[in-house]
């Protein structure tokens, strides 16, 4: 809960006893806390923003100094005689308010404004949005035929710190982006209100750290029906650690992408078809590609003055889950020479993938096929045909590696664990959503991974966990394929 949510419930606490016990109306001091919750509810409103988990905590307020207006303002003892008025109003604002306050200071914290975990590398974090137009590629998912490819890509980097500057939004566009999320999940538009409050660790055009002349970069694609931020948990870990990292929103197959102009670009409901999924993945992989080659010209010259000659596009990479992960498959099989390491979160290959193979370094991050079956027990999807597909399309593209492999399998943990739908409620392992191995544990082990990774096949540093098992992971099943 914010700071001022918190001051609202505990004034509410406070005005719902003076009001429930007569001795404390007794008292001068207290039985002025119902006229302070009001102001404290606006404050509360104007400072942090309103949001609809706080609503039953404004209406108590509003009931609290009715009541108080009712009873005079006066202490129990300054009347022997109660109107029935002031009696039913005694009554009904301790039943209403016992039974909100609980609401009150439930709603806040199973929707929480969350915070994200503080990165454990040593650089701060700078970002950056850009508008780019494929002018050589026509746009599928519509039907006008002059309409061009147009991503959305943001841009995490190394930063130089600077405590006072604002961070960055989670969510640039949460107005239009929050209400699409909420229908992908079949929930109220309303319900993800809240995200345009939560702010992230970065800083918006904060100048690139000096200690290195460049940083090696990470391609990141999203999942079906998500969003480019869908993995800042991750993408701040990297970031802390040296590596810069742009995150590719896809029209049409992300939730919604909005564009500097206003035009937004929602969610197309056939990519739910495989029939019509499944023959655009090379079309989507061609997003990464474009992006590799807008990263090139961006390098040359940014129209920011930020980023010039401070991507070394000779160490890149990729990083995707879901959809993105099989996208990006298809990608790195594409660009073997340009995407030197490939990190595949939870996504069975594309058949030409499984042909072909892939020649650079690859890490698959998977569950094994019991916890498969338990998602599907508790929250629906993965039927017997998608577990086998996912999980033998992996092994046989890791197996088949010329080079170094890694397939990291982690029991309990769900498909939606490695992204930050966690962090939305602390109840998501109890409703099903997540798995039982928590949110948290989840996400610290695909950070680890993930940097140790990248930093061994991008920066040529050693890195013990991917030798073997490792004491501080005993839960995860690793295979290694080493050449």
């Amino acid at each position: 809960m914010r700071p001022v949510e918190t001051v609202l419930l505990l004034a509410n606490l406070l005005t719902f006893l003076v009001l429930a016990v007569p001795r404390l109306r007794a008292l001068r001091w207290p039985r002025y806390s119902a006229v302070s919750a009001l102001p404290i509810a606006g404050a509360q409103a104007l400072v942090e923003g309103p949001r609809w988990q706080m609503i039953p905590a404004y209406a108590l307020s509003g009931l609290f100094f009715l009541v108080w207006l009712l009873q005079g303002g006066k202490p129990a003892g300054a009347s022997r005689e109660r109107s029935r008025a002031k009696r039913l109003a005694s009554l009904l604002s301790a039943g209403l308010g016992a039974l909100g306050l609980a609401i009150s200071a439930v709603l806040p914290v199973i929707f929480p404004v969350f915070r994200f975990p503080r990165p454990t590398g040593p650089y701060e974090i700078g970002t950056l949005t850009y508008h780019w137009v494929d002018a050589d590629r026509p746009e599928v998912f519509t039907a006008a035929p002059d309409d061009r490819r147009e991503l959305m890509v943001q841009i995490w980097y190394p930063a130089e710190g600077d405590p006072s500057s604002p961070r960055a939004p989670y969510i640039q566009d949460a107005g239009a982006v929050g209400p699409a999320l909420a229908r992908n999940l079949n929930l109220p538009r309303f319900t993800l209100g809240h995200l345009k409050y939560i702010t992230t660790h970065a800083t918006p055009s904060a100048p690139v750290a000096d200690d290195q002349p460049s940083y090696p970069v990470l391609i990141l694609s999203q999942g079906n029906g998500g969003w480019r931020q869908e993995h800042t948990f991750q993408v701040e870990e990297l970031v802390s650690h040296g590596y810069i990292v742009a995150a590719i929103d896809q029209p049409y197959a992300a939730a919604m992408v909005v564009f500097p102009d206003g035009r937004q670009a929602a969610y197309d409901w056939r990519m739910r078809d495989r029939t019509f999924e499944d023959p655009l993945f090379p079309y989507l992989a061609q997003d990464a590609v474009f992006t590799l080659d807008q990263l090139t010209a961006l390098n040359q010259a940014d129209p920011n003055g930020i980023l010039t000659g401070r991507l070394d596009l000779q160490r890149a990479g990729l990083v995707a889950h879901s959809l993105g992960a099989i996208v990006g498959a298809e990608a790195c099989r594409l660009e073997p020479r340009r995407l030197r390491a490939c990190l595949l979160e939870d996504a069975f290959m594309p058949p030409d993938v499984v042909r072909a193979g892939l020649q650079q370094p690859t890490m698959w991050i998977t569950r094994d096929a019991e916890t498969m079956r338990l998602e599907r027990r508790r929250s629906g999807g993965w039927s017997a045909a998608d577990i086998t597909e996912h999980l033998t399309t992996m092994r046989a593209v890791f197996e088949s590696l010329p080079g170094d492999g890694y397939y990291v399998q982690v029991p309990g943990m769900f498909h939606i664990d490695m992204t930050d739908v966690p962090l939305l409620t602390p109840l998501a392992s109890r409703l099903g959503i997540a798995g039982p191995i928590g949110g948290e544990r989840a996400h610290r082990i695909v950070n680890a991974y993930s940097v140790v990774f990248f930093d061994r096949h991008l920066k040529d540093l050693q890195a013990a966990l991917l030798d073997g098992p490792a004491e501080e992971f005993a839960e995860v099943l690793f295979e290694t394929r080493r050449h």
